[in-house]
């Protein structure tokens, strides 16, 4: 059923009045949500909770969002999107429709994936037919029992090599060496005519396998062909809209990508959607937020009503070129908060140094020109040899920094951290109430393949990761831990703390796994390890200024 573009427009059920225009348009990689943004979902929110029909798929957990707009009259509302499909389909009159609909009965998706889907009930029928269980079954019972023919052949070649050369240092006379001769002949041949025959009856029991296990592996590949050709054809479907009324295809936005191709469910998030329905119906973007609905994934951290930023992975090239032509907010992590911040030496000796990073700060340089640690630590020791610093921290983490000031003491330190003999300490305040005083984590974690930097649970792809914990005090709500990361894996006291496998309760200010405040309220406090120089032991503390 179509509804008129209207219908998707919502006015603000309580009066806007007093609240202020944004003046550019949402950064949707980091951003704290407008007050116009959170009215907008918590009226979503009420008008989901309404319906009890969906209540079973909205309760396993879904993204959606919200974008303020401004009609060619100067009047506000908003329109809002799902990420993906909803109860079956990609139409419903509340919320803005996909870009390209894909369900659509009488589409070519719909068209060519059933075709696909017969191809795969073929392949399942093939592979699960009683005929083909077993030939499979007589020709693994075959393998085996030719196995221990050849095997027991073997033995008794070799026991009779055995008994010959036995024979011989007793001593023989000719007849009997040319006797023997003959039998380990005869031996060798009876051998072969049995590799001979077992190759024959293998051939027997392979062709007839081989006849089906072709036509599956044919089936297979022409299912690969038509699952890309399809993919292409729909990525082009997705033409996609900017500010300006240009217009790109998701085969264009992602030419110049990494991957090359756009990765599956490209252009189906609700960012584009809204936007490309504001392009189509003259409305101007203002404000956006997208915000989670329900459970969260067993391996990603999503938390029911919390606002997260668009995927870098499937959003980020689509949404640079729908933003073009709009003024949008400076990205927050590119502003050099730090350029004139003093970096505070802790600890220094002849060959290493041990600073203060404060929160903001980059380790590293990244692809942005903002001043990093790294580079500081340069100017200050334009003699030091190799890499400087040993390990990283977080750009919202504050806390100690280790670095060596030549090559071979770099070498021995990060040694220390490859095998555990670098003792760190963390400090974080974390949202909520943790129940238990101290226990340890052990929770795999690997990259979030669609939107990197975020991090992922995951026991099938993820390395071990291990946190300790200790509970220093409950108060107002909150709770003060102390980490000790036993490995280092990128996120991993963020993700520890945020997970529900973990500990439940995220740091306070993460804007990836929890809610973004003034800062994140994590910090490298304590070192501790033998100083691969001196054979001394150096323990530096620096409690967190959380202020």
């Amino acid at each position: 059923m179509e509804h008129a573009y209207t219908d998707r427009i919502h006015r603000f059920n309580r009066s806007a009045d007093g609240i202020s225009l944004p003046p550019a348009f949402t950064f949707p990689f980091f951003y704290t949500p407008h007050p116009l943004v959170v009215q907008a979902a918590g009226e979503v929110q009420a008008y989901l909770s309404a319906r009890t029909d969906w209540a079973e798929e909205l309760a396993k957990g879904k993204m959606f969002g919200v974008l303020v707009v401004e009609d060619t009259k100067g009047e506000a509302g908003f329109v809002a999107a799902f990420s993906g499909n909803l109860a079956g389909s990609n139409l419903h009159a509340y919320f803005v429709p996909p870009v390209y609909d894909l369900l659509r009965p009488e589409g070519f998706f719909r068209t060519e994936e059933a075709n696909i889907s017969a191809i795969n009930r073929r392949i399942e029928e093939m592979e699960s037919s009683p005929e083909y269980l077993a030939r499979q079954k007589e020709y693994a019972e075959w393998q085996n029992e030719a196995a221990l023919r050849l095997a027991d052949a073997r033995r008794q070649l070799k026991e009779e090599k055995q008994r010959r050369d036995r024979l011989r240092k007793l001593g023989t006379d000719e007849t009997t060496e040319q006797d023997l001769i003959r039998e380990s002949q005869f031996q060798k041949a009876e051998y072969k005519r049995l590799e001979k025959k077992l190759k024959a009856e293998e051939e027997t029991l392979k062709t007839a396998l081989d006849e089906q296990e072709t036509e599956i592996l044919r089936l297979k590949r022409e299912r690969k062909s038509r699952s890309a050709a399809l993919q292409l054809k729909l990525f082009a479907r997705f033409r996609m809209l900017n500010a300006r009324g240009e217009e790109k295809d998701l085969l264009e936005i992602f030419r110049d990508t990494p991957q090359g191709i756009p990765p599956a469910g490209a252009g189906e998030c609700a960012l584009p959607k809204m936007l490309q329905f504001a392009y189509l119906h003259r409305l101007r973007p203002l404000a956006m937020g997208e915000f989670w609905w329900g459970d969260s994934p067993k391996e990603e951290i999503r938390i029911h009503g919390h606002f997260y930023p668009s995927c870098r992975g499937k959003c980020g090239p689509i949404l640079r070129h729908m933003l073009e032509g709009l003024e949008v907010e400076k990205n927050p992590l590119q502003e050099d908060i730090h350029r004139t911040t003093p970096l505070e030496t802790v600890y220094e000796d002849e060959w290493i140094v041990i600073v203060e990073k404060p929160a903001g700060m980059l380790s590293v340089p990244g692809k942005d020109e903002i001043g990093s640690v790294l580079e500081r630590l340069r100017e200050r020791y334009p003699q030091a040899t190799g890499p400087l610093l040993v390990h990283r921290l977080d750009m919202a983490t504050s806390g100690l920094l280790l670095a060596a000031k030549t090559k071979e003491v770099h070498q021995k330190l990060q040694a220390l951290f490859e095998t555990r003999n670098m003792r760190k300490k963390y400090e974080a305040i974390l949202e909520g109430t943790v129940e238990t005083d101290e226990g340890c984590i052990e929770l795999p974690l690997c990259p979030d393949p669609t939107d990197r930097p975020r991090q992922m649970a995951s026991a099938e792809r993820g390395k071990p990761a291990v946190t300790r914990y200790r509970v220093k005090k409950r108060e107002g709500g909150r709770t003060w831990v102390d980490f000790y990361p036993l490995t280092g894996r990128t996120h991993q006291l963020r993700v520890h703390a945020a997970h529900p496998l973990g500990l439940g309760h995220p740091i306070v200010g993460d804007e990836l796994y929890g809610h973004r405040a003034e800062r994140m309220y994590l910090h490298a406090a304590s070192l501790e390890f033998v100083h691969p120089v001196t054979g001394k032991k150096i323990q530096v503390e620096r409690e967190a200024d959380f202020g």
